[in-house]
């Protein structure tokens, strides 16, 4: 980026971005109105329109110094993908043309024989196709027009992220604009998720990072004693960002901002080293192309200051791991927010029954919300003190769950004028955004005017936890909106069913300490909730009956796309777990054992030196270290012949679901056994001789 060419932020901001400004700026009136059109209707577009967005997107792309153009979609893997393809297209003899086509912008074909399936086509079925996202903005990067894409297979299975978000999202939009005209809204045509989601990373030296294999294989440390200094003195969460960071922040920014990202709010994070990045709410599908975006930002602007980003949920033992926050919201194309409660009857019943929706939705389908946040190292972050318990709650605060509590009841409400909370006749206490405090335990919080899912990993995209939450959320209001379009006397009916169904759903309210084991006991024994502790715990509840019809029967996914993404999702897990314990073994023996027995053996010649000159020499700290040393050898040794022989026969396992439950019982027990007696041995062990950098030269490596 050419900073000098650019006078202000405004100005930069979206410059590299083909906007609805740039398409109603190129394209003449009629195609402007027929994108339009289709994107309010969610038709195709006529071929001659493709024609001439195409030649409108290249050539803008031309003049901002594109020269290839790719069609850029989100795989099973996580990730994104792309394809580059240059705009040359042969002309006469020995002269080219710069060409996109309707049919180039449009559709793609890619190789889909190395992409996760998870059995939806076989292996010789190469073809998969991408087509063109038109809700979603064509940005430059690196000299390349990227065009965001769906991603499916040769006979239609998606094998992306994003459809099956779309899906979500238009499945959403149907169901709460028919609450709407129930209230007799009949000017809202469009209800949209927004989201927000907060990226934490750690930055470290790439110095140090290329000294462990751990972090280049695994992106996260398998061996690391306990620093002298941590995170214990809350020194570093909102303190001055060092020179360094800074520098990375602010050309961060810049980069983000022209490709349109929204990033607002930078940070340092509780952990040293760790840091936060959030955006200004947009539409799900956006905050997720832009999250995509901003994960790869992160990790390509910290490799241009010689430091390296970690996305990994837990990158160090004993230190607080990252998470990514989705705060989601709903919002009408007129600009109303209908989890901001109203200051009319209709409002407040309105704000009622979608908060009762959101309720009804997180308790029902618990499992599949804790499904969506299921991978490695989202494991070992969850429930550890600094993140939510992996079980599903929602805090709504004092003030809000005592009015549900009077309407449940049918009692008083303690509010300045007492009275029976008779739905569209009373009008709500004014909220102000937070009338509590958010609760930073709880993995739903309530905060004046949206959710903030707590749950999420920072490694994840976004995009399965808002699938799932539109999905709940939507079957909610389809049932209501059932319920109520048969309804002779609506007042009643609502407030019928509002008060049921907070009745059926308050388990699921919590405002207490969500870090106390007690609320683990009483969740479980006493209100029946699910703590779906590991993914081989919460995956398999993913294809349960409630969650498959459910899903179908909103065409969010097929049946078959569902299994898909459970086998990817459990294969995803054995062979991330086994990647780990293969590169603990490699460590083990090719670092840790060597280092540890040749400190033993210099340890071993000054004590026979002393020795030899004087017998009587007092040795106490030769001889006890090397009787110490001696003794975690042995340890070392035979705790990675444990994890060996279990790695092997893990991988004679032919089930994945097997697999993963043994990896779960067998593999990660002996992995941190192997872990402690490693991590005992570093203290132990004389710093020129341990063969990596330790956690402080880690954590505050970075000036």
């Amino acid at each position: 980026m050419n900073e000098k060419n650019v006078r202000s932020i405004p100005e930069l901001f979206g410059s590299m971005v083909f906007s609805q400004a740039q398409m109603r700026q190129r394209l003449p009136e009629r195609v402007y109105d027929a994108w339009q059109q289709c994107l309010i209707q969610g038709t195709s577009l006529d071929r001659s329109i493709a024609d001439e967005i195409a030649a409108a997107m290249k050539d803008w792309a031309i003049e901002k110094g594109a020269t290839h153009y790719t069609h850029w979609f989100q795989p099973m893997t996580g990730f994104t993908a792309e394809k580059h393809d240059s705009f040359i297209a042969p002309n006469v003899p020995g002269t080219i043309l710069m060409e996109l086509s309707g049919k180039e912008l449009s559709q793609g074909e890619a190789d889909a024989s190395s992409f996760p399936s998870g059995g939806l086509r076989a292996t010789f079925e190469a073809r998969g196709y991408t087509a063109w996202d038109p809700t979603s903005y064509a940005f430059i990067k690196d000299q390349t027009l990227y065009i965001p894409t769906i991603f499916c297979s040769y006979g239609g299975e998606t094998l992306d992220k994003k459809t099956p978000l779309l899906r979500s999202m238009k499945q959403l939009d149907t169901q709460a604009v028919r609450i709407l005209r129930l209230f007799g809204n009949t000017t809202v045509q469009h209800v949209t998720a927004q989201v927000g989601p907060e990226q934490e990373y750690f930055l470290i030296d790439k110095a140090m990072y290329r000294r462990r294999e751990d972090l280049i294989l695994c992106g996260r440390t398998l061996f690391g004693a306990k620093p002298p200094k941590g995170q214990e003195l809350d020194d570093h969460y909102y303190g001055a960002i060092k020179p360094r960071v800074a520098a990375f922040m602010h050309e961060l920014d810049q980069e983000l901002w022209q490709v349109g990202v929204l990033a607002k709010t930078e940070h340092n994070e509780v952990a040293p080293a760790q840091h936060e990045i959030a955006p200004v709410y947009s539409d799900a599908n956006s905050a997720c192309d832009h999250n995509q975006l901003t994960m790869e930002f992160l990790k390509k602007v910290a490799d241009r200051h010689d430091l390296v980003c970690l996305l990994h949920e837990k990158p160090f033992a004993g230190v607080n791991g990252s998470g990514k926050h989705d705060n989601w919201s709903l919002a009408t194309d007129t600009g109303e927010n209908l989890l901001k409660p109203g200051r009319t009857p209709s409002q407040n019943a309105q704000f009622l029954l979608f908060l009762a929706a959101f309720i009804k939705g997180v308790d029902e389908y618990q499992e599949m919300l804790r499904c969506c946040v299921s991978y490695p190292g989202n494991d070992h972050r969850l429930g550890a003190q600094e993140a939510p318990p992996a079980v599903l709650s929602i805090f709504l605060g004092d003030e809000l769950t005592a009015i549900l509590d009077a309407i449940e009841a049918d009692a008083p409400y303690n509010a300045a004028e007492k009275t029976v909370m008779k739905l569209g006749v009373h009008v709500l206490p004014k909220f102000l955004r937070d009338t509590t405090d958010r609760n930073r335990t709880s993995p739903f919080a309530f905060t004046g005017n949206k959710f903030e899912f707590r749950m999420l990993g920072s490694a994840n995209s976004i995009a399965c936890t808002n699938i799932m939450l539109n999905g709940a959320v939507a079957q909610s209001l389809k049932g209501f909106a059932d319920a109520l379009e048969k309804a002779d006397d609506f007042e009643g009916v609502l407030h019928d069913l509002i008060r049921r169904t907070i009745h059926a759903h308050k388990r699921i309210i919590f405002n207490g300490n969500g870090y106390d084991d007690a609320w683990i006991k009483e969740a479980t024994e006493q209100r029946g909730l699910l703590n779906l502790r590991t993914t081989p715990d919460a995956m398999p509840t993913l294809l349960e009956k409630k969650n498959v019809d459910m899903l179908t029967g909103l065409k969010i996914f097929t049946k078959a796309e569902l299994e898909s993404r459970y086998e990817i999702m459990m294969e995803n897990y054995v062979k991330t777990v086994t990647i780990e314990a293969q590169t603990m073994l490699d460590m083990t023996r090719k670092e840790i054992l060597p280092a540890v027995a040749g400190y033993t053996k210099e340890l071993t010649e000054t004590l026979a030196a002393k020795r030899a000159i004087l017998p009587s020499l007092p040795a106490k700290y030769e001889t006890g270290t090397i009787t110490k040393l001696s003794s975690l050898l042995d340890q070392i040794d035979a705790a990675a012949d444990e994890l060996e022989k279990t790695t092997l026969q893990i991988k004679a396992i032919d089930s994945v679901t097997e697999s993963a439950f043994q990896i779960r019982d067998a593999m990660l027990p002996r992995m941190a056994a192997l872990r402690v007696v490693c991590d005992e041995a570093e203290p132990l062990t004389a710093e020129r001789f341990w063969p990596f950098p330790t956690y402080d030269k880690l954590l505050f490596g970075v000036r």
